[in-house]
């Protein structure tokens, strides 16, 4: 892939991920439901571990494991979910936010050859792709919520208008 495909994705999916949230009101993305038991808040703070954990490999181009990668999604899943389920929301979307900012930084300093070639990238293996990475823990991630969330609002608004 190269860099600025990436990037164009990367921002035109951005910008359907934060108009989606944009609908979506404080007290609302507190409430469970959203997603299985998660809040919106609680994806939010999914959302946000994975690009946190992404932008140190592409800022060191070192692969370094983490005891949480080797966990199952749903192990993961849960682990990140007690981490955050108390925290407060303006917290959370603040550290998204953050977290999507050194994500665009990083990936803008990138190369093709990054994006594309694993051996860039010290452990990383041959058949994995970096961009891959990055999409997986970033606008795929969103696609990945975005379906789910807009069927809840959708849920809610009419749940909203019967009463």
């Amino acid at each position: 892939m190269e860099k600025a495909t990436l990037l164009k994705t990367l921002t035109e999916t951005r910008a359907a991920w934060e108009a989606l949230l944009a609908q979506i009101d404080e007290e609302q993305m507190q409430k469970p439901g959203a997603a299985g038991k998660w809040s919106v808040k609680d994806v939010i703070a999914h959302v946000a571990w994975g690009e946190n954990e992404i932008v140190p490999l592409l800022r060191t181009h070192v692969l370094a494991d983490s005891d949480l990668w080797n966990l199952s999604d749903d192990e993961l899943n849960e682990i990140t979910y007690q981490q955050n389920k108390d925290r407060p929301l303006h917290d959370i979307v603040n550290e998204e936010r953050q977290a999507y900012t050194a994500l665009l930084e990083v990936v803008q300093q990138l190369r093709d050859e990054d994006l594309n070639d694993p051996h860039r990238f010290k452990n990383m293996p041959q058949e994995w792709r970096p961009w891959q990475l990055i999409a997986g823990n970033s606008f795929k991630h969103y696609e990945d919520h975005m379906p789910s969330l807009r069927d809840w609002l959708a849920k809610t608004k009419e749940e909203t208008r019967k009463r």
